[in-house]
């Protein structure tokens, strides 16, 4: 059995990590425990927001003691703020708290990307576009070309998990350019564990979404390897062999 510890802010749209979980269909567990939510915006530079080590600490003790082998801060717009290397330390910071392996959702997306040799992404976003943008830059600075950039605008995490397939498939389609090699769906709001195989149908592509890539990276600490194609492109990779 491989347990992974998920750190999310709030409750909005936790259920896709059980779905996944089942989808997995193999001895993979996958824990949450939750930090505040502070200010429910989908600003990514709000003041006392979910992503300060006090915040990160509520939750740590609870995943070690279910004793979970790595832990993913899954917050996309509670990482990227910071830039690079003020993500880079606040991973430290919770690798130092946990004790274990520890990365971020925005992290996750470099990975992943990176996992299926994709330099050029498109990113469909429900932040406002400075914060959209915010993320863009962060993708760059992990190597990534970003094709384009297109924001809905919705106001808080309450307001995207709301959102349903019809809509995730508008703003997908809407920031997809034909130079992309794989679309981007940052928010770990948007409920997508359920539709991943139809949006990669309806453009042709690889879609990453954060629900989708937290899970991934968690496995990736933990050094194992999946192969779920309901999940998408991701994990279609061949499973490493366990000693």
């Amino acid at each position: 059995m491989t347990a992974l510890g998920l750190l999310t802010p709030g409750h909005s749209a936790e259920d896709d990590y059980p779905r996944i979980e089942q989808l997995l269909g193999s001895d993979i567990r996958v824990d949450t425990a939750h930090t505040g939510i502070g200010e429910d915006t989908s600003r990514a530079d709000t003041p006392g927001g979910t992503d300060s080590a006090e915040r990160l600490a509520e939750g740590v003790a609870a995943l070690r003691l279910a004793g979970v082998e790595a832990v993913v801060w899954a917050s996309t717009s509670g990482s990227f703020g910071h830039g690079w290397e003020g993500a880079q330390e606040q991973v430290r910071t919770l690798a130092r708290l946990a004790g274990m392996p520890a990365s971020s959702t925005s992290f996750a997306f470099v990975h992943a990307a990176g996992e299926m040799g994709v330099r050029r992404v498109a990113v469909g976003a429900t932040y406002p576009p400075d914060v959209a943008e915010l993320f863009a830059r962060f993708l760059r600075a992990g190597g990534l070309e970003v094709t384009g950039v297109r924001s809905s605008g919705a106001g808080t995490a309450a307001e995207a998990a709301t959102w349903e397939e019809e809509d995730l498939l508008t703003l997908a389609r809407a920031a997809d350019t034909a130079d992309a090699e794989a679309v981007l769906l940052p928010d770990t709001a948007l409920r997508t564990a359920a539709h991943l195989p139809l949006l990669e149908k309806a453009l042709s592509k690889p879609v990453l979404t954060a629900s989708q890539v937290t899970v991934w990276e968690g496995l990736r600490l933990a050094d194992r390897r999946v192969n779920a194609p309901s999940l998408g492109t991701l994990f279609t990779r061949e499973p490493r062999v366990q000693a």
